[in-house]
């Protein structure tokens, strides 16, 4: 399976990309193509030194080039770039590519970190996304509150629970079943796409909870 990041020359890309490199290709997207590549090249060293050897191959491309071959596709974007960089990125997708949406509507205000669809009464990420989607029920919400400090570290164990919604059950499954391919995430079905808001909300929370009590990337964990 290839699995595509879009803005994944950052720290969440890096992360999901030694992670899932183990079992999958992943390939690297950006506006800038070389960079993009630069940055596979690096990802790639950096897990044969982990591993040794892995069953996939890490490339990078323009995000426009790499949206085309994949299978699964993470939105590693702020929401602020949905309605500029999904237009023409989610129209390039094959039929049955199923897209991944992290992304928070967020904002830091002197209170702390606030819920920009609350305070400004904006759609949430998943609405946002959903839009420019060819077939809707492929969106599937994840990974909202995984530390990207720890995601980038592999040698680090994450044992939190990682809340998915979707309205396609197959589409669900299929990222479910990523999530427990990093060891330790738990996947817990949160409902339908309508709910998205409630899995994108609880990044701010964990954020102020974090600062506030002086923690240190903190994660969810349902018990």
């Amino acid at each position: 399976m290839k699995i595509g990041i879009i803005g994944g020359t950052g720290g969440m890309g890096k992360g999901f990309a030694l992670r899932w490199c183990v079992n999958h290709d992943v390939l690297i997207g950006s506006r800038d193509a070389t960079k993009a590549a630069q940055a596979a090249l690096e990802y790639s060293k950096n897990a044969t030194e982990l591993y040794g050897s892995v069953k996939g191959k890490i490339t990078g491309n323009d995000n426009v080039s790499i949206s085309k071959e994949s299978d699964v596709l993470v939105l590693s974007i702020p929401y602020e770039n949905i309605d500029s960089t999904c237009p023409v990125i989610l129209s390039s997708i094959k039929d049955n590519c199923i897209v991944i949406s992290p992304i928070v509507p967020m904002t830091k205000t002197n209170s702390g970190f606030e819920f920009i669809s609350f305070i400004e009464k904006k759609p949430s990420a998943f609405e946002m996304v959903q839009k420019h989607m060819k077939d809707k029920t492929k969106l599937v919400a994840a990974f909202h509150t995984v530390s990207e400090k720890k995601l980038v570290d592999p040698n680090l164990v994450l044992d939190f629970d990682i809340f998915v919604c979707g309205d396609d059950q197959k589409a669900i499954e299929m990222v479910s079943g990523l999530v427990r391919e990093i060891k330790n995430l738990r996947p817990l079905i949160l409902g339908p796409g309508s709910l998205s808001y409630l899995a994108e909300v609880a990044t701010p929370i964990l954020l102020n909870v974090m600062i506030r009590n002086k923690m240190k990337d903190p994660g969810l964990k349902i018990v």
